[in-house]
């Protein structure tokens, strides 16, 4: 279904806005690396754009990446341009389709996410950050080869309306709103997978109660976290 012949710009008439995009994409990718989120190019990053969405390119280093080298697809899965898509496009196109709401979409393979993925294990309600998911848990997919509409398949049912999960053997993905929204949630994700790791050594979380997480959840509706002008 690709035409890697075909040079249409994903947004007619927004070519300023894509291309704004295109460049928030690759310094995102290198803060993957930057931060200790990912190792060489195996992660990969999507954002909405008008008719379609942007992603990042297939085994492309991140250091060499400019903002041309980022692939424009569509949701029937043709993309634009001479370079393929990320290997992980499937999950891309059908995230963003099945969660309308969403901008973003990061995968990665951080320590402590693939980790506990290797172990097939959800990351329960240990903290109560895990609410920046939108979920008590984030859920672990499970296996299937990288690339696959089956692993597509299983992300999107273990996703849900979170906007983080696991793939067993194989890392994590996180949404959001924006791509600075998505990075968030992943920093955050890689923290309680780290935490769970932990406890993990010693017999295990203590675990909060679904009554103590509903408390979080409207005491972060309440405005929790932002910041606040002086008296």
């Amino acid at each position: 279904m690709s035409d890697p012949r075909d040079d249409r710009p994903i947004t007619p008439g927004f070519a300023r806005y894509e291309w704004k995009l295109r460049e928030e994409i690759v310094v995102r990718c290198r803060e993957l690396n930057e931060r200790g989120l990912n190792r060489g190019t195996s992660g990969n990053i999507s954002a909405r754009c008008g008719e379609g969405f942007l992603v990042s390119p297939s085994s492309f280093p991140y250091e060499m990446m400019q903002a041309e080298h980022v692939v424009p697809m569509y949701f029937d899965g043709s993309y634009a341009g001479k370079l393929k898509p990320s290997s992980e496009w499937r999950f891309h196109l059908d995230i963003l389709q099945a969660r309308p709401e969403l901008q973003a979409v990061i995968h990665a393979h951080p320590i402590y996410c693939t980790t506990i993925a290797i172990l097939g294990h959800d990351i329960p309600s240990l903290h109560y950050m895990i609410a920046v998911t939108g979920a008590d848990t984030v859920r672990c997919a499970p296996y299937e080869t990288f690339g696959t509409q089956e692993l597509s398949h299983n992300a999107v049912e273990a996703l849900g309306k979170s906007n983080a999960c696991l793939l067993a053997n194989h890392g994590v993905i996180c949404t959001g709103g924006n791509l600075g929204g998505a990075m968030f949630v992943l920093e955050e994700v890689e923290t309680l997978a780290h935490q769970y790791f932990n406890t993990l050594q010693v017999g295990g979380p203590k675990l909060l109660s679904p009554e103590q997480m509903e408390d979080v959840r409207k005491a972060m509706m309440g405005g929790y976290g932002k910041a606040r002008p002086r008296d």
